[in-house]
């Protein structure tokens, strides 16, 4: 799904944007904070970073849910494995969605729930 370029972000708003993304690096009660943050501080100064917080901000808590069902899993073994891909999953779509929002684009995770619209 080819995502719409948005109107060019001034230097502030670029940063913000990519930040959000690369907030998947943090601890996840830290990481998902800062799109929140973003989300609520910043919304109505720039579409570009309202499209971009929300974005991550969907992901980080889809993650949350993930990881917990996948915490639940590791009783039967097969959690384990599933915290690896989704560990290993985050950290790829997060580089995507970053340099995405470099280019002034925002980008839709695969796999994401729409929570905060």
């Amino acid at each position: 799904m080819e995502t719409p370029v948005l109107a060019q972000p001034a230097g502030r708003d670029k940063i913000w944007g990519i930040l959000c993304h690369l907030s998947v690096f943090f601890a996840p009660a830290v990481g998902i904070v800062v799109p929140l943050v973003v989300y609520l501080a910043m919304r109505n100064e720039s579409d570009y970073l309202e499209a971009n917080a929300r974005e991550a901000l969907n992901f980080h808590i889809t993650l949350l849910i993930y990881g917990l069902c996948c915490f639940v899993l590791c009783f039967f073994v097969i959690g384990f494995p599933l915290l690896f891909l989704l560990w290993v999953g985050a950290i790829i779509f997060g580089i995507i969605a970053a340099i995405k929002a470099s280019d002034g684009r925002s980008y839709h995770y695969p796999l994401t729930l729409p929570l905060v619209s």
